[in-house]
C-alpha cells in the first residue's frame, strides 16, 4: 500500500482542485476547448508532477528527467494548469491559452515550452512516440538507469491502428521503462466509447500483447501512487495503466456528459462550477483537519 500521509492526500487533493479552477478559468477565458477530459485527468496529473515524476521546473531540459508524452493532446488544459502550478510558467499566463500569438496552443508544440516532450495532434502518435524513446533510451542504456517513459493515452484514441501497431511493438521489445496511463472515461466527442467502437475487454486486449496492466480508481491519489509504484517494480513488460475516471470530476453538471468533451462552459456555467469546486476545496481541507 501507499506509504502517503493523510497530510500529503489533502495536499495533493487540494492541488488537484486549484488545477481545476484553473481549468474552467483558462476555458471560458478562451471561449473554446475541452472541459470534461482535463477535469477528469487533473489527479493523474498531479499526482504525476506533485509526487511521482522526476522533474524539476527549474531545469526543464534536465538531461535525467522521466519523460511525460501525453498522446491525446486535446487535454491539454489540464496539462497546462499542471505545469503551471508546479512552477513552470506564470499562472497567469494561464489565461493566454488558443489565443494568437500564446504559447499556450490547443494542443501542445513542443517548441514553445521546454518541458513538452512532443507536439500532439492526430490522435493515437503518443503511444509510438513514447514506445520509440523508450527504446531509444534503452539502446543508449538510459542516461539515469531508473528513468521511466510515460505515455498518457485517450480510450477512445483506442479507435487508431496506430496505438496498437505500438502496444505490439512494446510487449514484442519487453520495454520495461514504458509505464502507460489510459484515461478510461467512456467518452468520446461523439458519445459513449462503447457504442461508437467498443473496446473492451480492454485489459485482456493489453494482456494477450504482452503488457502488465493495471486498473486503479483514477481519482484516489493513493491507487495512483501505489500503481506507478507497482509498474516500476515490473522488469519483464511494458505497463498499462487503466484509470477509471468520471469525465467533468469536480463539477457535478459536467460529469459523465459526452457533449462536454469538446466544449468550454460559458460565463453563467463557469460561474456555477467556480463556485462548486471552491466549496469542494473548503470541504477537502475541513475533512482532512
Amino acid at each position: 500500500m501507499s506509504d502517503l500521509s493523510d497530510q500529503k492526500v489533502k495536499e495533493l487533493e487540494l492541488q488537484a482542485n486549484s488545477i481545476r479552477i484553473s481549468i474552467i478559468e483558462m476555458l471560458v477565458e478562451a471561449g473554446s476547448g475541452h472541459t470534461a477530459g482535463p477535469l477528469g485527468m487533473a489527479d493523474i496529473f498531479t499526482a504525476l508532477y506533485f509526487h511521482i515524476l522526476k522533474h524539476d521546473p527549474k531545469k526543464p531540459d534536465w538531461a535525467e528527467r522521466d519523460r511525460l508524452v501525453l498522446s491525446n493532446g486535446h487535454i491539454c488544459p489540464v496539462y497546462y494548469s499542471t505545469l503551471a502550478h508546479a512552477g513552470y510558467f506564470p499562472v497567469k499566463e494561464l489565461l493566454t491559452l488558443r489565443k494568437f500569438g500564446t504559447r499556450l496552443q490547443g494542443h501542445p508544440h513542443r517548441e514553445y515550452l521546454p518541458i513538452v516532450e512532443t507536439s500532439s495532434g492526430p490522435l493515437g502518435a503518443g503511444l509510438s512516440q513514447a514506445v520509440g524513446m523508450a527504446i531509444a533510451d534503452r539502446m543508449d542504456k538510459g542516461v539515469s538507469s531508473d528513468r521511466f517513459i510515460y505515455a498518457l493515452t485517450s480510450d477512445g484514441e483506442h479507435d487508431e491502428g496506430n496505438t496498437w501497431e505500438a502496444v505490439l511493438m512494446a510487449g514484442k521489445e519487453k520495454l520495461h521503462n514504458l509505464i502507460a496511463i489510459m484515461d478510461r472515461n467512456n467518452i468520446q466527442i461523439d458519445g459513449f466509447t462503447e457504442d461508437i467502437m467498443p473496446l473492451e475487454s480492454v485489459r485482456a486486449k493489453y494482456e494477450a500483447f504482452n503488457w502488465h496492466v493495471i486498473e486503479i480508481d483514477g481519482h484516489d491519489m493513493r491507487e495512483i501512487v501505489d500503481a506507478v509504484e507497482q509498474a516500476k517494480a515490473i522488469f519483464e513488460k511494458p505497463k498499462m495503466i487503466i484509470a477509471h475516471t468520471i469525465p467533468g470530476k469536480g463539477v457535478k453538471e459536467f460529469e459523465r456528459k459526452y457533449e462536454w468533451h469538446g466544449k468550454p462552459p460559458n460565463k453563467e456555467e463557469a460561474a456555477m462550477a467556480l463556485k462548486e469546486l471552491r466549496t469542494l476545496g473548503g470541504k477537502i481541507r475541513s475533512e482532512h483537519e
